[in-house]
């Protein structure tokens, strides 16, 4: 069957090109049109006169060599794919060859095969590559789909969110239109899932000491091991950091450390106020609203994790680790603050425990929601994916992290929840005190449609704190947010397609939590 396109044109330039004749005749047979040149100088006259959608290019010729012809092709047309013929495999030339640009090469004698092969790899990869793509998606999601009928672990989510933020990033590479809208169904009857999941087991899972790890728990199994063996622990927190995003950076950072990725379940409501502080307490939020009862004795949501460090020293404390002089804790809201930390990084190498947060991501979640230019430029998910890895790669964290590489910390990355991308508006009920959040809410009574929300009537069976005698939580399933019913049409146009947490869905539960070690 013939796989390539039809009508791609070859250029083959070789000064023996009558001993290529049984070669290019088996590439005729499979529909390429081959044309030829015995020199350097005619293969130049052809680039100029004719279109060509790859060129092989023999590397030893009389007159102008090969790499000679390769600098004036490419002068004439930079993007044609030339992939060098030799007799060598001499370092030295494959380094030049490379170094200007060639695409692949091929040592002589190549058989008409081995020819065809790296000629389909670069002119029909695309189309290769998506039609092995939807195989590989086809099985990898059939596979996960028979897990649905039978019992599943909490673990077996983990791996369905692997699978999702592992396609979205193949597709980023390689867009296929068709893919994506299989895959974007995918992600919905998965959530959709997930949600009842978590509706029948989270619950248990806040009164059961074999649960699988939650927002509290990460201290315990992560930081405090390492401590107890007498290492340095240098401890990032990437607010508002989803699977994907970090999937995307992790190759950057193999680099320099070798990484072991971990998965934990943020706790609800799947935000700031309440799984960071117990990412930082080693509490679930009822605990710290005991011990620490100023916490939510607050209006002011912003201030709800003004004391993480004071939560993180303790929880140290209560596990045998009395650091306080030797932590040093810095929260990074913006590039200007993280620059002067990174210039300044030596005055860290003391510490026993650096603990950063950088809270960039949650700002630009934020800030998306309110700015139409930036609305613009992270209009998609893959936009947005791609916003956090420039962001990353020029950031001061990336700076920091590399500078820790040379030093004998133990590097742990997290985040305290994801975000999910929000397409449907659901009304919810509640008096003017009610807190702002668009994916979850407590105030006084509050109520909402429970095929979109999770109502909480009983805060305590939740582990959540009581912030009145009337306190009721809401807390949105996949990809709902709360409007208000006199503003329903205004909330919807607003905050349609906008980033937020707080909710239920595979996006802002699952976390990713990472274990470097330099290389």
């Amino acid at each position: 069957m013939n796989t390539q396109l039809p009508g791609k044109k070859i250029l083959w330039v070789d000064d023996e090109i009558d001993s290529l004749r049984p070669h290019i005749l088996f590439l005729e047979k499979r529909g390429f049109q081959i044309s030829t040149a015995m020199s350097g100088d005619d293969a130049i006259v052809m680039v100029n006169e004719q279109t060509f959608d790859l060129v092989l290019l023999d590397e030893m010729m009389p007159g102008k060599d090969g790499l000679t012809t390769l600098v004036e092709i490419k002068d004439i047309a930079p993007h044609l794919p030339v992939v060098m013929v030799t007799k060598s495999e001499e370092e030295s030339l494959m380094d030049e060859a490379i170094g200007q640009k060639i695409d692949d090469y091929l040592v002589k004698p190549a058989n008409p095969s081995q020819v065809l092969l790296v000629i389909k790899r670069l002119l029909d990869s695309r189309k290769i590559i998506s039609s092995s793509s939807m195989r590989r998606y086809i099985t990898e999601i059939n596979q996960f789909n028979q897990k649905l009928y039978g019992a599943l672990e909490p673990e077996d989510w983990h791996e369905a969110a692997r699978i999702l933020s592992t396609w979205n990033l193949e597709l980023d590479e390689n867009a296929d239109v068709g893919l994506e809208q299989t895959l974007e169904g995918t992600r919905k009857e998965w959530n959709n899932e997930f949600t009842k999941y978590i509706e029948n087991n989270y619950l248990g899972w806040l009164h059961d000491d074999n649960r699988p790890l939650l927002s509290p728990d990460i201290s315990e199994k992560y930081l405090v091991p390492v401590l107890k063996q007498n290492r340095k622990l240098l401890f990032v927190v990437v607010d508002c950091m989803r699977l994907d995003q970090w999937m995307l950076i992790e190759p950057i950072l193999a680099e320099f450390y070798s990484i072991q990725r971990n998965y934990y379940y943020s706790i609800l409501p799947s935000a700031t106020p309440f799984a960071r502080n117990a990412l930082f307490a080693g509490m679930f939020p009822d605990d710290i609203g005991r011990v620490y009862p100023d916490t939510y004795d607050t209006e002011d949501e912003g201030s709800l994790n003004r004391n993480e460090e004071k939560f993180f020293i303790d929880n140290l404390a209560r596990n045998g680790l009395r650091l306080e002089k030797q932590m040093k804790y810095l929260k990074i809201n913006d590039n200007t603050q993280g620059e002067v930390i990174a210039k300044k990084i030596s005055d860290l190498y003391d510490a026993r425990v650096v603990t950063l947060v950088f809270n960039f991501l949650d700002i630009l979640v934020h800030g998306r929601s309110n700015n139409v230019i930036l609305k613009e430029i992270a209009g998609t998910e893959s936009a947005f994916r791609s916003l956090m890895r420039s962001w990353f790669v020029h950031s001061p964290l990336f700076s920091i992290l590399k500078s820790f590489a040379t030093r004998d910390y133990t590097v742990v990355i997290t985040s305290d929840h994801g975000s999910v991308l929000c397409k449907r508006g659901t009304v919810a009920y509640g008096k003017r005190s009610t807190s702002t959040n668009l994916r979850y809410k407590y105030g006084d009574n509050l109520n909402s449609d429970a095929k979109d929300s999770i109502q909480i009537k009983k805060p305590d069976q939740w582990r959540l704190p009581m912030m009145s005698l009337a306190t009721t939580y809401i807390i949105a399933k996949e990809d709902f947010y709360f409007v208000y019913p006199n503003r329903y049409n205004e909330m919807v146009r607003y905050f349609q397609n906008s980033f937020q947490h707080g909710g239920v869905s595979l996006e802002e539960m699952v976390v990713p939590l990472a274990v470097l070690n330099p290389k």
